[in-house]
C-alpha cells in the first residue's frame, strides 16, 4: 500500500554526489552536478569495449578499479560546454597519462553492446585504444555514447519512457549512509561507499529507508523510485587494489536477499542494496537543473515494506 507523505520536514539530505564518466573506472566526487534525462551529466558517457564491441566492466576486468578519471571542475557547472582545450584525463599505475578531448569525436563504431542493448557509439581513436589495450592486455577501445543518433531505453516494465547512457539499468542510483553503516556493523572489515557505486548518497534517515521511497523531491526535482537495486559481484572488489573477495556479498545474502526481503515473491537469488531512480521532470536548459550536496530530500510517496517495493 503506497502512502502519500504530507510532512514538510526533510527525511534526509544529500551528503555526496558521485559521477563515473567511464563505466567501471574510478569515481569523481563533486559538490554539484547538472541533471539530464539520462542521469547526471557525464555519468557513464564512456565505456571500454572488447574486440567484439561488448562492454568491458569490473565484472570481467576488476583492474579497471585502478583507472582514475578527471574532468575539468567547471564541467559540473550548468550550461558549461567544452572548448577545443577541454579534456578528460585518464591515469593508471604504470601507464602514461591519457588525455581525451571532450569535443565530440568524428569516428563512429557500430556493433557496440551493453547488456541487451546494441547500437553505434563515437570512437575515441587509436591512442585511447592502444592505452586500454596495453593496460588490460587485450584488444580494447574507448567509445562515447552517441546521444545524437542512439537511444537506450530503461526496462519499460519499471519506468516507461526513460532513457540512459551506459549505466547498467537506470539513470540514477541512491543509497543512504544509514544502510551502509548498518551493513558495516555486521562486517569484520567495513567497506567504503565506493564498493556500491551510487550517484547520490543521503544521510539522516533510518537504515534501508530508501527501499520504501517511490517518490522523492531533491531540491525542486521529483524522482521516482522505480526498483530496488540488485547487486552483482562488483561490491566484492576492493576499489583501491582491484582484488575481489567474498564480502560484503556473503553478509548481504543473509540480510538483503529476495528470500529475506520478499519471501512471498518469486525467488531469484538476488541481493538488494540501494534504490534506482528516474527524474520525472522535463529538464529544459538554463533552468537551474542542478542537484547539490546539502540539498534536502523530501519523501513524497512510499510503500510500507521492502516486500511491496518493485525489485
Amino acid at each position: 500500500m503506497e502512502k502519500v507523505s504530507s510532512s514538510s520536514e526533510a527525511s534526509a539530505k544529500v551528503t555526496s554526489i558521485f559521477i563515473y564518466p567511464v563505466k567501471s573506472c574510478r569515481v569523481i566526487s563533486v559538490s554539484q552536478a547538472p541533471l539530464t534525462p539520462t542521469g547526471f551529466r557525464w555519468d557513464r558517457q564512456w565505456i571500454i569495449v572488447n574486440q567484439k564491441g561488448r562492454a568491458v566492466t569490473q565484472r570481467n576486468e576488476p583492474k579497471l578499479a585502478l583507472v582514475e578519471v578527471e574532468l575539468p571542475k567547471e564541467a559540473f557547472l550548468e550550461g558549461w560546454e567544452p572548448t577545443g582545450g577541454s579534456y578528460m584525463v585518464i591515469k593508471a599505475p604504470g601507464m602514461d597519462v591519457l588525455k581525451i578531448s571532450l569535443s565530440k569525436p568524428h569516428d563512429v563504431t557500430d556493433g557496440v553492446s551493453v547488456w541487451e542493448w546494441s547500437g553505434s557509439a563515437l570512437d575515441e581513436g587509436a591512442e585511447a585504444a592502444n592505452w586500454f589495450t596495453k593496460f588490460l592486455g587485450k584488444t580494447s577501445r574507448l567509445v562515447r555514447f552517441n546521444a545524437a543518433s542512439e537511444n537506450r531505453p530503461v526496462d519499460p516494465e519499471y519506468a516507461r519512457g526513460h532513457n540512459l547512457m551506459f549505466s547498467d539499468q537506470y539513470p540514477y542510483m541512491l543509497l543512504s549512509q544509514g544502510s551502509l553503516d548498518a551493513l558495516n556493523k555486521l562486517l569484520n572489515e567495513p567497506v567504503p561507499v565506493n564498493r556500491f557505486r551510487p550517484n547520490i548518497l543521503v544521510d539522516g534517515c533510518e537504515p534501508f529507508s530508501e527501499d520504501l521511497w517511490t517518490e522523492v523531491r531533491i531540491n525542486k526535482f521529483t524522482f521516482e523510485g522505480v526498483k530496488l537495486c540488485s547487486r552483482c559481484k562488483v561490491p566484492t572488489i576492493n576499489q583501491d587494489t582491484g582484488i575481489a573477495g567474498s564480502e560484503p556479498s556473503e553478509t548481504l545474502m543473509k540480510i538483503r536477499s529476495d528470500k529475506v526481503l520478499r519471501p512471498n515473491r518469486k525467488q531469484q537469488g538476488k541481493i538488494y542494496f540501494g534504490q534506482s531512480l528516474v527524474c520525472k521532470d522535463s529538464l529544459t536548459k538554463g533552468r537551474g537543473n542542478v542537484v547539490k550536496v546539502g540539498d534536502p530530500v523530501f519523501v513524497l510517496r512510499k510503500v510500507s515494506s521492502a516486500a511491496e517495493a518493485a525489485a
